[in-house]
Protein backbone atom coordinates (compact mmCIF):
# COMPACT_ATOMS: atom_id res chain seq x y z
CA UNK A 1 0.00 0.00 0.00
CA UNK A 2 1.46 3.18 -0.89
CA UNK A 3 0.59 6.93 0.27
CA UNK A 4 0.79 8.53 -4.24
CA UNK A 5 -1.94 5.83 -4.60
CA UNK A 6 -4.39 6.75 -1.79
CA UNK A 7 -3.84 10.52 -2.55
CA UNK A 8 -4.58 9.93 -5.92
CA UNK A 9 -7.67 7.62 -5.42
CA UNK A 10 -9.36 10.14 -3.03
CA UNK A 11 -8.43 13.27 -5.60
CA UNK A 12 -10.04 11.11 -8.07
CA UNK A 13 -13.24 11.12 -5.73
CA UNK A 14 -13.04 7.37 -4.92
CA UNK A 15 -13.86 6.16 -1.38
CA UNK A 16 -11.35 4.86 0.97
CA UNK A 17 -11.12 1.58 2.69
CA UNK A 18 -11.00 1.54 6.34
CA UNK A 19 -7.78 -0.69 6.01
CA UNK A 20 -6.63 2.18 3.85
CA UNK A 21 -8.02 4.27 6.27
CA UNK A 22 -5.91 2.42 9.39
CA UNK A 23 -2.76 2.80 7.24
CA UNK A 24 -2.99 6.36 6.10
CA UNK A 25 -3.43 6.88 10.52
CA UNK A 26 -1.38 5.03 11.74
CA UNK A 27 1.16 5.51 9.59
CA UNK A 28 0.86 9.37 10.05
CA UNK A 29 1.09 8.61 13.78
CA UNK A 30 4.12 7.06 13.82
CA UNK A 31 5.50 9.77 11.47
CA UNK A 32 6.17 7.51 8.52
CA UNK A 33 3.66 9.56 6.35
CA UNK A 34 5.59 13.24 5.82
CA UNK A 35 3.71 15.80 6.26
CA UNK A 36 3.71 16.84 2.80
CA UNK A 37 2.10 13.77 1.53
CA UNK A 38 -0.63 13.91 4.52
CA UNK A 39 -1.18 17.78 3.32
CA UNK A 40 -2.14 16.49 0.04
CA UNK A 41 -4.88 13.63 1.06
CA UNK A 42 -6.53 16.41 3.70
CA UNK A 43 -6.85 18.74 0.55
CA UNK A 44 -7.85 15.70 -1.77
CA UNK A 45 -10.76 15.35 1.34
CA UNK A 46 -11.67 18.86 1.80
CA UNK A 47 -12.95 19.55 -1.93
CA UNK A 48 -13.83 15.31 -2.86
CA UNK A 49 -15.32 14.80 0.61
CA UNK A 50 -16.09 11.57 2.33
CA UNK A 51 -18.89 9.21 3.03
CA UNK A 52 -20.46 8.80 6.59
CA UNK A 53 -18.68 4.95 6.37
CA UNK A 54 -15.20 6.46 5.90
CA UNK A 55 -16.01 9.50 8.44
CA UNK A 56 -16.96 6.36 10.88
CA UNK A 57 -13.43 4.72 10.05
CA UNK A 58 -11.58 7.64 10.21
CA UNK A 59 -12.78 8.32 13.80
CA UNK A 60 -12.33 4.50 14.49
CA UNK A 61 -9.04 4.71 13.79
CA UNK A 62 -7.86 8.38 15.49
CA UNK A 63 -9.42 6.63 18.91
CA UNK A 64 -6.86 3.54 18.33
CA UNK A 65 -3.90 5.65 17.59
CA UNK A 66 -3.68 6.09 21.51
CA UNK A 67 -5.20 6.01 24.64
CA UNK A 68 -8.78 5.31 25.41
CA UNK A 69 -10.23 5.84 28.90
CA UNK A 70 -11.80 2.54 30.67
CA UNK A 71 -14.99 3.34 32.30
CA UNK A 72 -15.81 0.20 33.18
CA UNK A 73 -15.10 0.64 37.03
CA UNK A 74 -18.12 3.03 36.93
CA UNK A 75 -21.63 1.47 38.06
CA UNK A 76 -24.35 2.82 35.62
CA UNK A 77 -24.55 3.73 32.44
CA UNK A 78 -21.78 6.75 31.92
CA UNK A 79 -22.68 9.83 29.89
CA UNK A 80 -20.77 12.65 28.76
CA UNK A 81 -21.67 16.07 27.28
CA UNK A 82 -19.72 18.21 24.15
CA UNK A 83 -19.84 21.54 23.12
CA UNK A 84 -18.81 22.94 19.87
CA UNK A 85 -18.28 25.98 22.18
CA UNK A 86 -19.65 29.52 22.07
CA UNK A 87 -19.80 32.87 24.28
CA UNK A 88 -20.76 32.79 27.69
CA UNK A 89 -20.68 28.98 27.44
CA UNK A 90 -21.38 27.50 31.54
CA UNK A 91 -23.05 24.77 30.38
CA UNK A 92 -21.20 22.08 32.49
CA UNK A 93 -20.98 23.44 35.54
CA UNK A 94 -24.81 23.47 35.89
CA UNK A 95 -25.49 20.69 34.08
CA UNK A 96 -22.95 18.31 35.02
CA UNK A 97 -24.10 18.12 39.03
CA UNK A 98 -28.09 18.64 37.96
CA UNK A 99 -27.89 15.26 35.75
CA UNK A 100 -26.00 13.76 39.45
CA UNK A 101 -28.58 15.10 41.34
CA UNK A 102 -30.99 12.56 39.22
CA UNK A 103 -29.27 9.76 39.36
CA UNK A 104 -26.59 10.42 35.93
CA UNK A 105 -23.16 9.20 36.20
CA UNK A 106 -20.68 11.65 34.55
CA UNK A 107 -16.81 11.00 34.12
CA UNK A 108 -15.45 13.95 32.21
CA UNK A 109 -12.21 15.26 30.95
CA UNK A 110 -12.16 18.62 29.75
CA UNK A 111 -9.08 20.57 28.13
CA UNK A 112 -7.99 24.31 28.60
CA UNK A 113 -9.57 26.34 25.86
CA UNK A 114 -7.81 29.34 23.78
CA UNK A 115 -10.00 32.05 22.82
CA UNK A 116 -12.39 34.38 24.39
CA UNK A 117 -12.80 32.74 28.08
CA UNK A 118 -11.08 29.33 29.71
CA UNK A 119 -12.65 26.36 29.53
CA UNK A 120 -14.33 24.26 31.51
CA UNK A 121 -11.21 23.24 34.06
CA UNK A 122 -10.45 27.10 34.11
CA UNK A 123 -13.55 28.08 35.34
CA UNK A 124 -14.15 25.64 37.52
CA UNK A 125 -10.61 27.23 39.29
CA UNK A 126 -12.72 30.10 40.68
CA UNK A 127 -13.14 27.60 43.24
CA UNK A 128 -10.53 27.98 45.78
CA UNK A 129 -8.17 24.92 46.11
CA UNK A 130 -9.80 22.78 43.15
CA UNK A 131 -8.08 20.24 42.13
CA UNK A 132 -7.93 19.07 38.27
CA UNK A 133 -5.12 16.16 38.62
CA UNK A 134 -6.97 13.01 40.38
CA UNK A 135 -5.51 9.81 39.85
CA UNK A 136 -7.60 6.75 37.88
CA UNK A 137 -8.32 5.53 40.77
CA UNK A 138 -9.59 8.72 42.62
CA UNK A 139 -11.38 10.07 39.23
CA UNK A 140 -13.73 6.39 39.41
CA UNK A 141 -14.00 5.95 43.14
CA UNK A 142 -15.42 9.61 43.16
CA UNK A 143 -17.65 9.10 40.17
CA UNK A 144 -19.42 5.91 41.82
CA UNK A 145 -19.39 8.02 45.35
CA UNK A 146 -21.07 11.48 43.95
CA UNK A 147 -22.18 10.56 40.31
CA UNK A 148 -19.41 13.27 38.97
CA UNK A 149 -16.04 14.48 37.99
CA UNK A 150 -14.52 16.90 36.11
CA UNK A 151 -10.54 16.77 35.30
CA UNK A 152 -8.18 17.66 33.04
CA UNK A 153 -7.38 15.78 30.14
CA UNK A 154 -4.27 14.04 31.38
CA UNK A 155 -4.39 10.55 28.83
CA UNK A 156 -3.04 10.84 25.30
CA UNK A 157 -6.52 10.54 23.71
CA UNK A 158 -6.67 10.58 19.88
CA UNK A 159 -3.15 11.35 18.89
CA UNK A 160 -3.89 11.00 15.36
CA UNK A 161 -6.29 14.22 15.58
CA UNK A 162 -3.93 16.60 17.96
CA UNK A 163 -0.93 15.83 15.16
CA UNK A 164 -4.16 15.89 11.93
CA UNK A 165 -5.71 19.07 13.26
CA UNK A 166 -2.07 21.16 13.67
CA UNK A 167 -1.65 20.09 10.29
CA UNK A 168 -5.12 21.18 9.04
CA UNK A 169 -4.85 24.33 11.04
CA UNK A 170 -1.91 25.91 8.52
CA UNK A 171 -3.06 24.05 5.14
CA UNK A 172 -6.41 25.67 5.05
CA UNK A 173 -8.31 22.28 5.50
CA UNK A 174 -10.26 22.50 8.96
CA UNK A 175 -13.64 23.95 7.21
CA UNK A 176 -14.08 20.33 6.14
CA UNK A 177 -17.61 18.33 8.30
CA UNK A 178 -16.06 15.07 7.83
CA UNK A 179 -12.61 16.15 9.33
CA UNK A 180 -14.31 18.16 11.83
CA UNK A 181 -17.14 15.72 13.21
CA UNK A 182 -13.92 12.64 13.12
CA UNK A 183 -12.00 14.82 15.08
CA UNK A 184 -14.88 16.07 17.80
CA UNK A 185 -16.15 12.46 18.02
CA UNK A 186 -12.39 10.84 17.94
CA UNK A 187 -11.61 12.20 21.85
CA UNK A 188 -15.64 11.95 23.02
CA UNK A 189 -15.44 8.12 22.26
CA UNK A 190 -11.59 7.86 23.61
CA UNK A 191 -13.43 9.36 26.41
CA UNK A 192 -15.04 6.26 27.71
CA UNK A 193 -18.41 7.29 27.93
CA UNK A 194 -21.46 4.94 26.88
CA UNK A 195 -23.65 7.90 25.89
CA UNK A 196 -23.25 11.19 24.48
CA UNK A 197 -24.90 14.05 24.03
CA UNK A 198 -23.82 17.08 22.21
CA UNK A 199 -24.53 20.84 21.92
CA UNK A 200 -23.95 22.19 18.48
CA UNK A 201 -24.53 25.39 18.22
CA UNK A 202 -24.23 27.66 15.20
CA UNK A 203 -24.33 31.84 14.54
CA UNK A 204 -21.99 34.66 14.94
CA UNK A 205 -20.55 33.42 18.37
CA UNK A 206 -20.00 29.70 17.01
CA UNK A 207 -17.61 27.43 15.40
CA UNK A 208 -20.13 26.42 12.74
CA UNK A 209 -22.09 30.17 11.97
CA UNK A 210 -24.37 28.63 9.11
CA UNK A 211 -27.47 26.71 10.51
CA UNK A 212 -27.68 24.72 7.90
CA UNK A 213 -23.54 23.42 8.18
CA UNK A 214 -24.31 23.29 11.90
CA UNK A 215 -27.01 21.12 11.66
CA UNK A 216 -25.31 18.63 8.93
CA UNK A 217 -22.54 18.18 11.04
CA UNK A 218 -24.57 17.14 14.28
CA UNK A 219 -26.14 14.62 12.12
CA UNK A 220 -22.76 13.07 11.18
CA UNK A 221 -21.80 13.21 14.69
CA UNK A 222 -24.53 11.67 15.67
CA UNK A 223 -24.12 8.87 12.79
CA UNK A 224 -20.28 8.53 14.14
CA UNK A 225 -21.59 8.02 17.59
CA UNK A 226 -23.99 5.12 16.87
CA UNK A 227 -21.51 3.78 14.36
CA UNK A 228 -19.31 3.19 17.59
CA UNK A 229 -21.58 2.06 19.45
CA UNK A 230 -22.10 5.07 21.90
CA UNK A 231 -25.98 6.19 22.47
CA UNK A 232 -25.66 9.69 21.06
CA UNK A 233 -28.05 12.33 20.36
CA UNK A 234 -27.82 16.48 19.40
CA UNK A 235 -29.01 19.62 20.33
CA UNK A 236 -28.80 22.65 17.85
CA UNK A 237 -28.72 25.87 19.90
CA UNK A 238 -28.29 29.08 19.26
CA UNK A 239 -25.09 31.15 19.34
CA UNK A 240 -26.10 34.19 17.94
CA UNK A 241 -25.86 36.35 20.99
CA UNK A 242 -24.12 35.16 24.12
CA UNK A 243 -25.62 32.41 25.80
CA UNK A 244 -26.95 33.76 29.70
CA UNK A 245 -25.90 37.13 30.27
CA UNK A 246 -22.32 36.52 32.09
CA UNK A 247 -19.19 36.32 29.78
CA UNK A 248 -16.15 35.69 31.85
CA UNK A 249 -14.55 32.68 34.02
CA UNK A 250 -16.04 33.46 38.03
CA UNK A 251 -19.05 35.38 36.39
CA UNK A 252 -20.30 32.75 34.17
CA UNK A 253 -19.40 30.41 37.36
CA UNK A 254 -21.93 32.50 39.54
CA UNK A 255 -24.46 32.46 37.01
CA UNK A 256 -24.52 28.67 36.65
CA UNK A 257 -25.01 28.72 40.67
CA UNK A 258 -27.76 31.20 39.91
CA UNK A 259 -29.36 28.77 37.40
CA UNK A 260 -28.93 25.27 39.99
CA UNK A 261 -31.20 27.48 42.22
CA UNK A 262 -33.74 28.09 39.74
CA UNK A 263 -33.03 31.79 39.28
CA UNK A 264 -30.66 31.54 35.96
CA UNK A 265 -31.00 33.60 32.47
CA UNK A 266 -34.23 32.17 30.31
CA UNK A 267 -32.44 31.07 27.30
CA UNK A 268 -29.83 29.04 29.51
CA UNK A 269 -32.27 27.55 31.96
CA UNK A 270 -34.06 26.01 28.61
CA UNK A 271 -30.94 24.93 26.99
CA UNK A 272 -30.31 23.38 30.59
CA UNK A 273 -33.47 21.37 30.96
CA UNK A 274 -32.81 20.56 26.93
CA UNK A 275 -29.12 19.46 27.44
CA UNK A 276 -30.19 16.86 31.18
CA UNK A 277 -33.00 15.45 29.99
CA UNK A 278 -31.75 14.23 26.99
CA UNK A 279 -28.69 13.00 29.07
CA UNK A 280 -30.80 11.35 31.51
CA UNK A 281 -32.83 9.98 27.91
CA UNK A 282 -29.37 8.35 26.53
CA UNK A 283 -28.15 7.14 30.13
CA UNK A 284 -31.81 5.42 30.32
CA UNK A 285 -32.62 6.91 33.70
CA UNK A 286 -35.55 8.41 31.71
CA UNK A 287 -37.93 7.02 29.54
CA UNK A 288 -39.64 10.10 28.36
CA UNK A 289 -39.10 14.05 27.84
CA UNK A 290 -41.41 14.57 30.82
CA UNK A 291 -40.45 12.42 33.50
CA UNK A 292 -36.43 13.93 32.63
CA UNK A 293 -38.14 17.62 32.83
CA UNK A 294 -39.97 16.74 36.51
CA UNK A 295 -37.02 14.96 37.59
CA UNK A 296 -35.32 18.15 36.90
CA UNK A 297 -37.11 20.40 38.07
CA UNK A 298 -36.86 18.30 41.64
CA UNK A 299 -33.56 18.68 41.82
CA UNK A 300 -33.63 22.14 41.10
CA UNK A 301 -36.44 23.41 43.33
CA UNK A 302 -35.13 20.78 46.32
CA UNK A 303 -32.08 22.22 46.05
CA UNK A 304 -30.28 18.34 45.20
CA UNK A 305 -28.12 20.06 42.38
CA UNK A 306 -26.46 22.83 44.19
CA UNK A 307 -26.00 20.19 46.72
CA UNK A 308 -24.30 18.01 44.68
CA UNK A 309 -22.18 20.87 42.92
CA UNK A 310 -20.75 21.69 46.47
CA UNK A 311 -20.19 18.12 46.87
CA UNK A 312 -18.69 18.01 43.64
CA UNK A 313 -15.92 20.99 44.67
CA UNK A 314 -15.25 19.39 47.78
CA UNK A 315 -14.24 15.71 46.66
CA UNK A 316 -11.95 17.50 44.32
CA UNK A 317 -9.64 19.93 47.23
CA UNK A 318 -12.05 23.19 47.19
CA UNK A 319 -14.33 23.91 50.35
CA UNK A 320 -17.24 24.19 48.45
CA UNK A 321 -18.35 27.69 50.31
CA UNK A 322 -18.35 29.62 47.00
CA UNK A 323 -21.70 27.41 46.05
CA UNK A 324 -23.84 29.27 48.86
CA UNK A 325 -21.82 32.12 49.10
CA UNK A 326 -20.87 33.57 45.51
CA UNK A 327 -19.40 36.93 46.89
CA UNK A 328 -16.58 34.62 47.76
CA UNK A 329 -15.81 34.22 43.88
CA UNK A 330 -12.78 36.06 43.06
CA UNK A 331 -13.56 39.59 41.63
CA UNK A 332 -12.48 42.38 39.69
CA UNK A 333 -11.39 45.64 41.14
CA UNK A 334 -13.12 47.56 38.61
CA UNK A 335 -17.08 47.50 37.58
CA UNK A 336 -17.76 50.28 35.09
CA UNK A 337 -21.24 50.19 33.53
CA UNK A 338 -21.75 50.78 29.50
CA UNK A 339 -23.93 53.27 28.23
CA UNK A 340 -26.81 52.82 25.42
CA UNK A 341 -26.03 55.81 22.62
CA UNK A 342 -28.62 54.58 20.58
CA UNK A 343 -32.40 53.90 21.43
CA UNK A 344 -34.71 51.27 20.28
CA UNK A 345 -35.02 47.47 20.14
CA UNK A 346 -31.42 45.30 19.82
CA UNK A 347 -31.81 43.55 16.81
CA UNK A 348 -28.05 41.73 16.52
CA UNK A 349 -25.49 41.51 19.31
CA UNK A 350 -22.35 40.28 17.26
CA UNK A 351 -21.18 37.58 19.15
CA UNK A 352 -17.79 36.86 19.02
CA UNK A 353 -16.87 40.70 19.52
CA UNK A 354 -18.60 40.03 22.94
CA UNK A 355 -15.89 36.90 23.60
CA UNK A 356 -13.03 39.26 22.12
CA UNK A 357 -14.12 42.32 24.73
CA UNK A 358 -14.03 39.62 27.48
CA UNK A 359 -10.18 38.43 25.83
CA UNK A 360 -9.25 41.67 25.67
CA UNK A 361 -9.73 42.18 29.21
CA UNK A 362 -7.57 39.24 30.27
CA UNK A 363 -10.61 36.64 30.43
CA UNK A 364 -8.84 34.29 27.67
CA UNK A 365 -6.33 32.98 26.26
CA UNK A 366 -3.98 34.37 22.68
CA UNK A 367 -1.63 31.29 22.83
CA UNK A 368 -1.52 28.57 25.00
CA UNK A 369 0.70 29.88 27.40
CA UNK A 370 -1.00 33.36 28.35
CA UNK A 371 -2.49 33.30 32.11
CA UNK A 372 -6.29 33.91 32.33
CA UNK A 373 -7.98 36.60 35.50
CA UNK A 374 -10.42 34.67 35.97
CA UNK A 375 -12.49 37.33 37.78
CA UNK A 376 -13.08 39.81 34.62
CA UNK A 377 -15.40 40.03 31.92
CA UNK A 378 -18.77 41.02 31.08
CA UNK A 379 -22.35 40.96 32.50
CA UNK A 380 -24.93 41.86 29.86
CA UNK A 381 -27.74 43.84 30.73
CA UNK A 382 -29.84 43.93 27.56
CA UNK A 383 -30.10 41.33 25.04
CA UNK A 384 -31.87 40.61 21.67
CA UNK A 385 -35.55 41.86 22.13
CA UNK A 386 -35.15 44.51 24.38
CA UNK A 387 -35.94 48.02 23.93
CA UNK A 388 -33.20 49.87 25.29
CA UNK A 389 -33.45 54.29 25.66
CA UNK A 390 -30.15 56.33 24.91
CA UNK A 391 -28.21 56.20 28.66
CA UNK A 392 -29.52 53.08 29.66
CA UNK A 393 -27.12 50.10 31.12
CA UNK A 394 -26.58 47.62 28.55
CA UNK A 395 -23.37 45.81 30.46
CA UNK A 396 -21.18 46.04 33.11
CA UNK A 397 -17.29 45.83 32.55
CA UNK A 398 -15.48 43.71 35.40
CA UNK A 399 -11.76 44.82 34.93
CA UNK A 400 -8.01 45.05 36.89
CA UNK A 401 -6.87 47.72 34.85
CA UNK A 402 -8.78 51.07 34.13
CA UNK A 403 -6.80 51.22 30.39
CA UNK A 404 -9.15 48.49 29.29
CA UNK A 405 -12.44 50.36 29.86
CA UNK A 406 -12.72 52.36 26.93
CA UNK A 407 -11.54 50.47 24.35
CA UNK A 408 -13.43 47.52 25.40
CA UNK A 409 -16.33 49.76 25.62
CA UNK A 410 -16.27 51.02 22.56
CA UNK A 411 -15.75 47.42 20.96
CA UNK A 412 -18.97 46.35 23.15
CA UNK A 413 -21.12 49.01 21.73
CA UNK A 414 -20.02 48.02 18.17
CA UNK A 415 -21.03 45.21 18.71
CA UNK A 416 -25.00 46.03 19.03
CA UNK A 417 -27.35 46.25 16.27
CA UNK A 418 -30.52 48.38 16.65
CA UNK A 419 -34.10 48.83 14.80
CA UNK A 420 -37.36 49.43 15.45
CA UNK A 421 -38.64 45.86 15.57
CA UNK A 422 -38.88 43.33 18.28
CA UNK A 423 -36.79 40.10 17.35
CA UNK A 424 -37.73 36.72 19.11
CA UNK A 425 -35.19 34.39 19.05
CA UNK A 426 -34.88 30.61 19.85
CA UNK A 427 -31.97 28.81 22.12
CA UNK A 428 -33.04 25.46 20.34
CA UNK A 429 -33.37 25.13 17.30
CA UNK A 430 -33.92 21.13 16.45
CA UNK A 431 -32.77 17.90 18.22
CA UNK A 432 -31.50 15.51 15.72
CA UNK A 433 -31.03 11.42 17.05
Amino acid sequence: MRMYDLILKKRSGEALSKEEIDFIIQGYTKGEIPDYQMSALTMAIYFKGMNVEETINLTKSMVNSGDTLDLSGINGITCDKHSTGGVGDKTSITLVPLVAACGGKIAKMSGRALGHTGGTTDKLCSFKGFRLDLSNEEFINQVNDIGLSIIAQTHDLAPADKKLYALRDVTATVDNISLIASSIMSKKIASGAQAIVLDVKTGSGAFMQDEEDARALARLMVQIGKGAGRNTMAVLSDMDQPLGYAVGNALEVKEAIDTLRGEGPEDFTTLIYELASKMLIVSKICETEEEAREKIKWAIESGEGLKRLEMFVKAQGGTGEEVYNTDLLPKAKIVKEVLSEEEGYIEHINCAEVGMCSLNLGGGRENKDSEIDLSVGLVLKAKVGDYVKKGDVIALIHSNDENNISPVSKRLLNAYTFGNKEIKRNVILDIIK
